[in-house]
């Protein structure tokens, strides 16, 4: 049996269910500065949004639903520590996720929620909607979902006669430093999808979008599965951390 001093929960009437207590025991109120700490960060976040915050505290409001008895100050400044800056935090992987100390399944559930919403924010602006007149909002997404994670990963966005984006597709996963594409699975997808043109995009987990010779090759096969049935290859994005790379700007389509 544990007695009242064993038992360092505290309830601060947040909207997560508290965390049930063994027979007989009683649950501390939360200390009066953790409450108003909570309280001003998110009066101050609702009065000026993200812009007015650091990284660190709108990860404290992030936690504060998946951590409600605790401060989370030292657990997001430990979790942006570890992983560099807010987008690294959310797209981490659940497994290095679950490394840091203080972090459990539910912070985990959250932070993948979090970054599933913003990935469907950003790709509904640019699902069935015109490639080139929505040029930047395609690079924010791309951004969004690629940017930031560790391995590879190859998608194609599919477009009908209008260049308005009917399709994106991961079609492969791979290491840190590659990942293996088929030209013939793309040029069977567009076939099936019924696209007239396509655009590649990849990330380079390195942050370096300049594209390697094997990239180099790679497109050009694509290139030409694709040119044999009369669909059109756009562009091929490659993703770094803070910068993207366009085959057809740099002339290597």
């Amino acid at each position: 049996m544990f007695n009242d001093s064993q038992i360092p929960l505290f309830d601060q009437g947040d909207e997560t269910p508290a965390d049930p207590l063994p027979a007989g025991a009683k649950r501390r109120e939360a200390p009066s500065y953790l409450k108003d700490h909570r309280a001003r960060l998110r009066q101050r976040f609702m009065a000026g949004g993200a812009a007015a915050m650091p990284d660190y505290e709108l990860l404290e409001l992030i936690l504060f639903r998946s951590i409600p008895r605790r401060d989370v100050k030292p657990i997001a400044r430990q979790l942006l520590d570890q992983f560099g800056d807010f987008n690294r935090v959310i797209t981490a992987p659940p497994e290095r996720l679950a490394e840091v100390p203080g972090i459990g399944e539910a912070v985990i559930v959250d932070l993948k929620v979090l970054e599933a919403a913003a990935g469907r924010m950003a790709r509904a602006k640019v699902l069935q909607k015109h490639v080139i007149s929505s040029w930047d909002a395609l690079l924010d997404y791309c951004h969004t979902t690629m940017a930031h994670r560790e391995t590879e990963q190859f998608r194609v966005l599919f477009l009908d006669r209008k260049n308005v984006l009917i399709a994106d597709e991961a079609q492969a996963q791979g290491t840190v430093d590659h990942v293996p594409v088929y030209p013939r699975e793309v040029a069977k997808r567009a076939l099936e999808l019924n696209s007239s043109a396509l655009i590649l995009v990849h990330n380079h987990p390195s942050g370096d979008p300049t594209p390697s010779e094997a990239d180099i090759q790679m497109t050009a096969q694509i290139d030409m599965a694709l040119s044999a049935l009369g669909i059109a290859l756009h562009d091929h994005l490659i993703i770094g951390a803070d910068a993207e790379i366009s085959f057809r700007a740099e002339g290597l389509l």
